[in-house]
């Protein structure tokens, strides 16, 4: 994987180019552009990956500037109702009410692409003895239903709960997926981003959090087991492909139509060979991955 760093200096190339005025897809010229721009919006999960791939396609394509900015999925998609961003990057699946609140405005559906494939680490610091975690465990630790880390195969301690924010797509995957819709503890920290997160957990001997598994720095990534019956999993690439990692997931653009001209280009270009082996060097899994099936939904 490339030094941080250098995606920090595309974020500060990105952010020097002037924002695009709002205006809504069908005001777009042929090409579905602002000018010579295209502007990605959204998924704080995806950032890394966007501004990678940003990176990479406008050194052969030098006349074209690709804004990459976050914010949260719920950001991006608020953005692509808007007509203030030409993709919309999203961690989950686009809702049914969100669906509908863009055919409404624009009399069409929006356009939906899967980008990459992610696993959601649940990590701890380095230090905490625990190994592992049944799905069952997690949803009770952060439903406040266990809270001292020696019921489950830790240290005595009281766990300290970190979560990303309710705009975040991981926020609301994690909610569905692991804790079946329920409540998280009062007492749950939420931080901003899926680094802040991560950040926190590496600081806390008592800690733990989530987040999409490129950014597991500094932390240790439990294995996962379904259920209490079940093998644990790590969240390796040939587990996440094969679907045995039990929080795993999809990677999403939307657009708000069909893609053509550059847009277009940029689209089959991630979706390429070249542009899915960028993919994993970011630290998350080709569509391709071996053992993924067409039409494969998580």
């Amino acid at each position: 994987m490339k030094p941080i760093l250098q995606f920090a200096l595309v974020t500060l190339l990105l952010a020097a180019i002037a924002g695009c005025a709002h205006r809504s897809p069908q005001s777009r010229d042929s090409r579905g552009l602002y000018g010579n721009s295209i502007v990605i919006k959204g998924s704080d999960t995806m950032v890394l990956l966007a501004q990678w791939w940003a990176e990479n396609y406008m050194k052969s394509h030098p006349h074209l500037v690709i804004q990459v900015n976050g914010g949260g999925s719920g950001t991006g998609i608020a953005a692509l109702l808007n007509g203030t961003t030409d993709i919309c990057q999203s961690s989950r699946p686009i809702k049914e009410p969100e669906r509908a609140a863009f055919r409404t405005k624009y009399q069409r559906d929006v356009v939906e692409i899967k980008v990459a494939l992610d696993a959601i680490g649940v990590y701890v610091n380095e230090a905490n003895p625990a190994r592992e975690l049944s799905a069952p465990q997690i949803r009770d630790i952060y439903m406040g239903k266990i809270t001292d880390w020696r019921e489950v195969g830790g240290a005595q301690g009281p766990i300290i709960l970190y979560s990303r924010e309710n705009n975040s797509g991981t926020y609301e995957f994690f909610k569905e997926h692991v804790l079946g819709n329920a409540d998280f503890a009062p007492r749950t920290q939420t931080l901003s981003g899926n680094a802040a997160v991560v950040n926190a957990v590496s600081q806390d001997r008592n800690g733990v959090g989530y987040s999409g598994i490129a950014f597991a720095k500094g932390v240790k990534a439990l294995a996962i087991k379904k259920d209490e019956a079940s093998a644990a999993v790590a969240p390796d690439f040939a587990r996440v492909a094969d679907g045995s990692y039990p929080i795993s997931r999809f990677l999403y653009w939307y657009l708000p139509n069909d893609p053509g001209g550059e847009v277009k280009r940029l689209v089959d270009w991630v979706t390429s060979e070249e542009g899915q082996a960028l993919v994993k060097e970011v630290g998350y899994f080709p569509l391709r991955a071996p053992g993924m099936m067409a039409g494969d939904d998580r």
